[in-house]
């Protein structure tokens, strides 16, 4: 499963998610919430509002659904 930073966005190797493990989320495959626009948070790595993405852009990983 590939590691993604929440502040690039960039798919990023193991070591380096092991080293900042509040920035980086692992994903999964499909994605759990189905279709539509869903913010998570790198550090907890549950689903938050667009007004907690907005307020801490560094730790949120905005998905896509299908």
């Amino acid at each position: 499963m590939p590691n993604r930073s929440s502040i690039s966005g960039r798919f990023i190797s193991n070591a380096a998610a092991a080293r900042h493990p509040r920035t980086s989320v692992r994903e999964g495959g499909a994605n759990a919430a189905g279709s539509g626009v869903h913010n998570r948070s790198a550090i907890t790595g549950r689903y938050i509002s667009d007004a907690a993405a907005a307020r801490w852009p560094k730790t949120s990983l905005t998905e896509r659904g299908n």
